[in-house]
């Protein structure tokens, strides 16, 4: 798990009024705006000095034992911030929660997931999951102590569907979130766990066209344009764009049309997810349309090839 907010070690401890207001609006800068009473005693704040400010409004209650440093105003982090210092030390987001906050699938819920090491404390809008949780299934994002990626999904498994867990899986995939431990290895750390079957469902979708090559791919994406019935593209052509050269994997210079070419992304990096995108933008504003398929649009040719179709025709 990522260190404690580095910017309150080295003020802790220290009894200098200025100190402590310095070192309580720190941590607030790392926390979404909030400070939890058990934070404030440990710099060395006195239970009067919290109270004088929670009555002369520089503190501001939200939870019991959780406060908002100068204004109420929360925004969706700072809810989820405020529900983790609720559930105390060791307390991390969770669940659908967690999923939201790594943004692989969004939550409707009013309801906050949080999972703690110990007996849970009752907050009004918090669900408290009891768990002692190993270091590397967790993290901190945004400031935020949170459940891994992987433990995420675990977690989620438990309250989804299988396809709707396969979403979350490829939104995880698509937007290159890596864990120390993958889903499958958590799966067999906790092979009986409520959910597993439905993780493994998912899993099993998921690795459709895992394994196959690049190569494979744009043998099978030719042989299905050469079986259709659609304009012959230029395969691996030369674009100069701005000083810029491109070479997309399937042209259609008069429809103004590209077809790039994902082999399965579980293996791929962050960096090159984002060349891929800087370049599908200046693709775009250049007037082109650009398609990605993969080894699973393959396996469902129909709706892909009527795509093609209609955007060839346009």
């Amino acid at each position: 798990m990522a260190d404690e907010c580095s910017t309150d070690l080295a003020i802790r401890g220290k009894s200098n009024t200025r100190d402590l207001e310095v070192a309580m609006a720190m941590l607030a800068g790392c926390q979404q705006g909030l400070v939890a009473r058990w934070q404030l005693l440990e710099f060395g704040f006195k239970d009067g000095a919290i109270d004088h400010r929670l009555a002369c409004g520089r503190l501001h209650l939200i939870h019991k034992g959780v406060y908002a440093v100068g204004h109420r105003k929360l925004s969706r982090l700072g809810r989820w911030m405020a529900a983790v210092l609720a559930c105390g030390r060791g307390a991390v987001l969770s669940h659908s929660s967690a999923a939201a906050l790594w943004g692989i699938r969004d939550s409707a819920s009013s309801r906050i997931h949080v999972t703690v090491p110990g007996a849970p404390r009752r907050h009004t809008g918090i669900n408290a999951h009891r768990s002692k949780l190993p270091a590397d299934e967790v993290t901190i994002l945004e400031g935020i102590p949170v459940t891994s990626v992987s433990r995420t999904l675990l977690d989620l498994a438990a309250g989804v569907t299988p396809s709707q867990l396969d979403s979350a899986i490829r939104e995880a995939d698509a937007l290159r979130l890596f864990d120390e431990n993958s889903l499958e290895d958590l799966l067999k750390r906790y092979p009986r766990r409520r959910g597993a079957a439905t993780a493994r469902k998912a899993l099993e979708e998921v690795r459709l066209g895992v394994g196959r090559t690049r190569e494979e791919l744009e043998a099978r994406f030719k042989e299905l344009l050469f079986a259709a019935t659609l304009p012959r593209p230029e395969f691996n052509a030369t674009l100069e764009l701005n000083g810029t050269t491109i070479h997309p994997d399937c042209l259609w210079p008069k429809q103004r049309l590209i077809v790039e070419l994902d082999s399965h992304t579980f293996h791929g990096t962050r960096a090159a997810f984002e060349a891929d995108r800087e370049r599908d933008r200046k693709l775009a504003v250049a007037g082109f349309r650009v398609i990605r398929v993969t080894w699973r649009h393959t396996e469902r040719p129909e709706a892909l090839l009527a795509d093609l179709r209609r955007l060839c025709a346009e």
